[in-house]
């Protein structure tokens, strides 16, 4: 007779029950431990790396201005902010207006640019920084070299060793041989880059007074196309325009005679005494 087999069935129960029972202290303890591990690997890389802490935060800071934070740009924009001021000031008051009268001995804190136009005003007025020549112009004003007690050296390198506090310039004795557009882009290159390197000094232009009517050159109506384009180069270099054009005109729009050579036609004693009366009572 044959044995009968058991049969032993595992209830639904049993089948159903997980192997590994979920433990939320088995959780805190494997993230603790976790954390624990990385705090210690931590500590010994700034214990190793005698410059972690600054490369660190160096890191932290340079991700921060990549990021648009500007709490570490605040003196930048301080500074930046002074300049624009100044740009602001000196855009809106050119041509620059009148003002107290300075003593002469703001004259020696000047220095005179200029090419045949007002050369020897030293001889007939307290203006004794003078630098220039016959040879210099407008549209030469970059590569023509003067001498000084410097060494010869052109205009912007002369003023770089001297460091005047303030320059003044007025340069354009080739109007009607020069074009106008090229005058005005050397004085350009020339401004920009004083104004570049000397960054303490106050810069100003000085427009070009007028001619009488037998001026074999030039006529008024060239010169004002020139003293309004730079007008408009000083307030894009955001430096001083002072209108020495009307300063020396007289009622017919020429120049008045008495500021005139009878002979050659150029300006005399009394127009450098003039220009220099007109400079003082226009600062900023």
């Amino acid at each position: 007779m044959a044995k009968k087999k058991s049969i032993t069935r595992i209830s639904d129960k049993k089948r159903g029950r997980p192997k590994i029972r979920f433990s939320i202290w088995g959780l805190i303890l494997i993230f603790t431990l976790s954390f624990a591990g990385c705090f210690i690997i931590y500590m010994l890389g700034a214990n190793i790396n005698e410059n972690f802490w600054s490369d660190e935060f160096d890191k932290v800071i340079i991700e921060n201005k990549a990021d648009g934070f500007a709490g570490t740009d605040t003196a930048d924009e301080d500074a930046q902010a002074d300049v624009n001021t100044k740009d602001d000031k000196s855009v809106s008051s050119n041509p620059v207006v009148q003002s107290e009268a300075k003593t002469e001995d703001y004259l020696d804190s000047c220095c005179l640019v200029t090419d045949s136009l007002l050369l020897g005003i030293d001889k007939c007025t307290e203006l004794k920084d003078v630098i220039g020549s016959d040879a210099l112009g407008a549209a030469s004003c970059n590569s023509v070299t003067i001498e000084t007690a410097y060494g010869n050296n052109t205009v912007y390198e002369t003023l770089n060793v001297k460091k005047p506090q303030n320059v003044y310039i007025m340069l354009g004795n080739d109007i009607g041989v020069s074009a106008v557009d090229d005058m005005i882009a050397a004085y350009n290159d020339l401004v920009k880059n004083l104004r570049g390197s000397l960054t303490t000094a106050d810069i100003y232009v000085m427009q070009l007074p007028p001619v009488s009517d037998g001026n074999e050159k030039a006529n008024n109506a060239l010169i004002n196309e020139f003293n309004t384009k730079l007008l408009s180069m000083a307030n894009l270099n955001h430096v001083y325009c002072l209108d020495t054009n009307t300063a020396l005109k007289g009622a017919d729009g020429n120049i008045s005679e008495e500021y005139t050579d009878a002979g050659s036609g150029s300006l005399n004693e009394n127009a450098c005494k003039k220009i220099v009366e007109y400079l003082l009572c226009h600062t900023v």
